[in-house]
């Protein structure tokens, strides 16, 4: 479905036009409320496409199709479905969350600081909109520029050069497998014809068997690095201690990789990954017992979230190899809670290292009685991640382990398993830095959430208990276009009734 007013091209280039008035000689306080207001708007925007996306319609929707390079066959082609729309609103949440918890934290180049990540905000819409191939890899691409620079410059560790370097090698070595796939996929029509790369007409022109395994190893390889999964996982825990904590909850918070694997790798491919689903499996339930076992090992706050954060990429990778309405329902739901969980714990993490200058269990203990709004806060995000009844982390890790259940009986024995590990390194950090006598006196003096952060970390907070504690709001957004995703990928003999409770099945439909 198109629609007159340009809605997604206002959300995509709202935060790099607002970004410019930044290179004007303006004070550091006005350039941060400057980039606040943006922020603010973009959120506006965001939500109103939200608001704007019909929930019954399982196809594109607010298309915008505009030619962009003709001798490729290239257009300027964004849209939203079921999968992406989230995705919108939660990247100006946790952008606008970045900016108020981080208001004074950076102290030199202020107006570039902003400026990035007022740029990075907008190339990650970009990412979630786009569907053309050559226009999706250009924004995919596009982010790492403001990550380098946000990472090497601002970072926080003594490291942050390497952590920049680090990302970025990872990222580029990502990238290559998706460009041969994308061509590959343009490619592969009748000889002479212009190729193809609009998301919408590929999916209606499978590829042949034969090269769909190339395609799909290809495209699993390229967002398996972002995503990130074993063994591309080590860049996670790097840019987590050495990146500014805001950037390193941005790159928790949101998964770029996993959505490339549900948006692109498996549609695109659908014999080879029904082909390969148990490999995908495996792949996840290791990711997710290592990543659980490693962050039980961490007295570290931020190196346990990125730990922690590869642990539940393994479970939503579980949860979409089972091919069924439940797992994949949650999947999608969990991935848009690492915006309002992992994202806002990462961002407690960083006010704890501005006040106490670490993150290190066996410096912390008997927080609770100088900071008891943060503690409430930080208790509320961890319990949500356990997937504790009441908060958005139950109904999603629910519905995976059910899906899991009716695809995998055995793996979801795993799932449990690091659902069981899960709640160990969290409540223990908690018990060992929140609980218990002050380590030391001058603790007692600490100043508790200031108005900024508290006004970042309140919508989250009220998120985590409304999706809790009504996830069908969401769900029903997502069912039209995931039972399309699934009639897609499942051959008939392979199809899995989904489980009722949280949502009530719906007819087929072609994509």
């Amino acid at each position: 479905m198109s629609n007159g007013f340009p809605l997604l091209s206002l959300c995509l280039f709202w935060p790099l036009l607002g970004a410019l008035p930044l290179a004007a000689p303006i004070g550091r306080t006005s350039a941060r409320r400057w980039a606040l207001a943006v922020a603010g708007l973009e959120l506006l925007f965001c939500l109103w496409a939200f608001a704007a996306f019909r929930p019954e319609d399982g196809d594109f929707q607010l298309v915008e199709d505009h030619p962009w390079i003709p001798g490729l066959n290239a257009r300027f082609l964004l849209g939203v479905d079921g999968i992406s729309i989230g995705f919108l609103p939660m990247t100006a949440l946790v952008t606008l969350a970045a900016l108020l918890t981080g208001w004074n934290a950076v102290q030199r180049l202020n107006r570039f600081y902003l400026a990035l990540l007022l740029a990075l905000e907008s190339v990650t819409i970009g990412v979630f909109t786009a569907l053309d191939t050559v226009l999706f890899f250009l924004f995919w691409e596009l982010t790492l520029p403001p990550l380098f620079f946000l990472i090497g410059l601002w970072g926080v560790g003594p490291h942050r050069r390497y952590a920049a370097m680090k990302y970025t090698l990872y990222m580029l070595f990502g990238g290559v497998p998706l460009l041969f796939a994308f061509i590959l996929l343009a490619t592969a029509g009748e000889p002479g014809a212009l190729p193809v790369f609009g998301l919408p007409e590929l999916l209606r022109s499978p590829l042949p068997a034969s090269a769909q395994t190339v395609v799909f190893g290809l495209l699993l390889l390229g967002f398996a690095v972002k995503a990130p999964l074993l063994p591309f996982h080590t860049w996670l825990p790097t840019v987590a201690m050495e990146a500014p904590p805001q950037i390193a909850a941005l790159l928790l918070g949101l998964k770029l990789g996993v959505y490339g694997i549900v948006r692109f790798a498996i549609p695109l491919a659908p014999a080879a990954a029904s082909e390969y689903r148990w490999p995908l499996a495996i792949g996840g339930a290791v990711t997710l017992i290592y990543g659980a076992l490693v962050a039980l090992r961490q007295t570290n706050l931020r190196r346990l979230l990125a730990y922690a954060g590869v642990s539940h990429v393994g479970m939503v990778i579980l949860g979409i190899a089972s091919f069924n309405l439940s797992g994949l329902q949650g999947a999608l739901m969990q991935l848009l809670n690492f915006a309002s969980v992992a994202a806002s714990l990462m961002l407690i993490a960083g006010m704890l290292q501005q006040r106490l200058g670490s993150n290190d269990a066996l410096q912390l203990g008997g927080l609770a009685k100088p900071l008891p709004r943060l503690t409430a806060l930080f208790f509320l995000f961890a319990l949500s991640s356990i997937g504790v009844p009441g908060g958005n982390g139950f109904p999603a890790e629910l519905l995976m382990i059910f899906g899991i259940l009716q695809a995998y009986p055995v793996l979801a024995l795993v799932a449990l398993l690091g659902a069981v590990l899960g709640a160990a390194y969290t409540l223990d950090f908690i018990r060992k830095g929140f609980f218990g006598p002050l380590k030391a006196p001058e603790l007692a003096g600490l100043r508790d959430l200031r108005g900024r952060e508290l006004a970042a970390l309140i919508v989250p907070a009220l998120l985590v208990l409304a999706l809790g504690l009504s996830p069908q709001w969401l769900l029903s957004r997502q069912e039209a276009t995931l039972t399309a995703w699934l009639s897609r990928v499942n051959p008939p003999a392979l199809r899995l009734a989904p489980v009722t409770g949280f949502q009530a099945p719906a007819a087929d439909r072609s994509i």
